[in-house]
């Protein structure tokens, strides 16, 4: 019978995770999902450390894709022995669970409820999302064996000082030092996804010229995410710059961003800033929107009150109405001109600012 899991009372999945690692004992049965693909790509490399030694491999590391997957030959490779090691390893790649008839899903409850202890199966959501579903009788068993008999772990974005610290070593294997504030500057232009910014590091590292990463050297070779360009953008348009507004909106369309997607990360910058601006009027200070939109101390925090200091409410209720407004007439009537009707938002959202 599989071993039942003993739910942590502090501890999350992952940092559970983290402690069977290291102590080399993992369990029986995993689901890992997740954006953070990049924490999720090392948990599978140090699970397969843990259990397969090295050359044994061929014998004791499967491979499975769910599409076309039935829950037989699941069972099957779960039962063959391991060779040359104590336990194997099977990894499930894209196996919607949930979503599977009522024949297999009773059959997949019954293989969680009675995983080899030799065994370990890890089901990763790579391409599609982790959606637990409880509807028919059958989703709620195997519910209730993923809770007993397996660990569901998320793999989310690093944030704080963890993002930063791991950001800091990753220069420093390559010979180069940056600074918490850089590195803060780095994650708003990069992103915050590990997997994103590892070849940014390595991109940037190899064109700064000192041993120091400055900002000019980010700016000067790293590609700039949406939110990061948004920023920019609604920023430029708090102040009244129609022009630079305007340039930063034809690279995003020359990169082929969807204007759709555009609009709506104007709009909820905007909001942001909105936000920002009623908590700086009522004198709730930084700290109530910040919780708000669960943001850290940090570049973007400042950034997004330095951007709302030079606006009104006023201003910002009718640039948030406006992009509310062409985000209907996008999804709503045809023979629109997206990318004429966004130019058209900026100028008008930036004449209410002279």
């Amino acid at each position: 019978m599989a071993y039942a899991k003993k739910t942590p009372k502090k501890d999350t999945a992952y940092q559970k995770l983290r402690s069977d690692l290291k102590a080399g004992t993992p369990g029986s049965a995993y689901i890992f999902h997740g954006e953070e693909s990049y924490l999720r790509q090392r948990a599978l490399e140090e699970l397969q450390k843990v259990l397969i030694p090295s050359g044994a491999e061929a014998f004791n590391f499967h491979k499975l894709e769910g599409q076309g997957l039935t829950p037989d030959v699941l069972a099957e490779t779960a039962e063959a022995m391991p060779m040359m090691a104590e336990r194997t390893l099977i990894v499930v790649s894209d196996y919607d669970l949930f979503r599977l008839n009522q024949d297999a899903l009773e059959k997949v409850t019954a293989f969680l409820e009675d995983v080899p202890p030799y065994c370990c199966v890890v089901f990763v959501y790579d391409t599609i999302a982790y959606k637990p579903l409880k509807t028919t009788k059958a989703q709620k068993a195997l519910a209730k064996a993923v809770e007993t008999y397996a660990e569901a772990v998320e793999f989310v974005p690093a944030q704080g000082s963890r993002l930063t610290d791991w950001i800091t070593a990753h220069f420093a294997a390559l010979g180069k030092s940056i600074d918490v504030p850089t590195a803060e500057y780095f994650v708003f232009v990069c992103g915050d996804l590990m997997t994103g910014l590892a070849m940014e590091i390595n991109k940037i590292a190899s064109y700064t010229k000192g041993s120091v990463v400055t900002k000019k050297d980010i700016d000067a070779v790293a590609d700039p995410v949406l939110s990061a360009e948004v920023f920019r953008l609604s920023d430029a348009v708090a102040q009244g710059k129609y022009d630079r507004a305007a340039s930063i909106l034809a690279d995003l369309l020359k990169m082929q961003t969807e204007p759709i997607m555009i609009a709506a990360a104007l709009g909820a910058q905007l909001r942001r800033i909105w936000t920002a601006r009623l908590a700086l009027d009522s004198g709730r200070g930084k700290t109530w929107a910040m919780d708000l939109w669960g943001m850290k101390p940090g570049y973007v925090s400042n950034m997004l009150f330095s951007a709302a200091q030079r606006t009104s409410a006023e201003w910002c209720a009718n640039a948030v109405k406006r992009c509310q407004e062409l985000d209907r007439r996008f999804k709503s009537q045809r023979g629109v001109d997206p990318s004429g009707e966004l130019k058209l938002l900026l100028a008008e959202l930036g004449a209410g600012k002279r």
